[in-house]
């Protein structure tokens, strides 16, 4: 009999990255192979961009079966909403506008839908990639940050996935209906320059708690491209600000017993003098997890102060 065609949505929300997204799009018209039997299409977002990205994607509309659309809601929540939507995949393939996808990339996800027909949550390593070589510093650290920079691996076979267990946004499928019922939470995720992120996992680990299974799918890979202005501690210092951030809503979301925000206020206070310490000593492990704790700290004390500032907020 004859095999039935596979239907799959890439989708690709970009703000502000024109450049970045224009060498994203050239790597998947020109490298990536497209397998028999799968029918795809490729969406990309624009979350209001202020920059030449309508233009850098009219560029690729020839060579790529491609559908742009606007989200004027700021927020990476709202913009894979929008795609989430406008989707006629039975399966939604997710990344960024600054991954180089792996020639074989969606072959190997085609692979895993196949052999895989009851799950509905997949995903692939995500790979540094810095274009001119990372500081000395940041090189030190590795290791303990690499996760701010969206960069996951689970290992070289396939296992399944869980709520401790996930992939990320910059490499990850979901199918579609199952994303359906469990969209975005728009309060998460990157908002312009606010980095409280999140989204993608707290969707991933709901359609999880749901019942449905997920597999880790080694050979679906991607680099994500490290620019020099994350190469900064500002960076670090924004990324682990809107972890505090996070943390602080979903404490309140669930109602949990917290913390005094002059504890909060000590670790704040006790990390910036480790990490001052730590980088006058020039001990790069005891600086770095100094400075996460403060940070952190900061971020969840300015959250915490936003919400008691609201009318009718109760007081701590």
């Amino acid at each position: 009999g004859t095999v039935r065609a596979m239907h799959v949505t890439v989708a690709i929300c970009t703000w502000n990255r024109c450049e970045l997204l224009r060498q994203t799009l050239e790597r998947i018209a020109s490298a990536l192979v497209v397998p028999p039997g799968l029918a795809w299409e490729l969406l990309v977002v624009n979350n209001h961009s202020t920059d030449d990205t309508d233009r850098v994607i009219e560029q690729f509309a020839a060579r790529l079966p491609l559908r742009r659309l606007h989200e004027p809601r700021q927020g990476l929540a709202h913009a894979r909403n929008r795609a989430l939507a406008e989707a006629r995949g039975e399966y939604l393939v997710w990344t960024d506008d600054d991954v180089l996808v792996d020639a074989r990339w969606l072959q190997a996800y085609q692979r895993a839908f196949t052999r895989r027909p009851d799950a509905a949550v997949f995903g692939g390593p995500v790979e540094p990639w810095f274009p001119a070589g990372p500081p000395a510093w940041l090189a030190e650290v590795w290791a303990q940050v690499c996760s701010t920079y969206a960069v996951r691996d689970l290992g070289p076979e396939e296992v399944p996935l869980s709520g401790e267990r996930l992939p990320f946004g910059a490499n990850m499928a979901v199918r579609t209906r199952e994303q359906r019922r469990v969209p975005f939470d728009a309060q998460l995720g990157h908002c312009a320059d606010d980095r409280v992120g999140g989204e993608e996992t707290r969707a991933l680990r709901r359609i999880l708690a749901e019942g449905a299974t997920g597999w880790w799918v080694p050979e679906a890979r991607v680099r994500h491209c490290i620019p020099e202005e994350r190469q900064t501690l500002g960076y670090l210092r924004s990324y682990y600000r809107g972890r505090g951030v996070r943390l602080y809503r979903e404490q309140e979301e669930n109602g949990e017993r917290r913390r005094s925000l002059a504890w909060w206020a000590a670790q704040a206070a006790a990390g910036e003098l480790g990490f001052r310490l730590g980088r006058s000593l020039q001990r790069s492990r005891w600086w770095i997890r100094a400075g996460r704790r403060s940070w952190i700290a900061r971020g969840y004390l300015a959250a915490a102060l936003r919400s008691q500032d609201r009318p009718g907020a109760p007081r701590r």
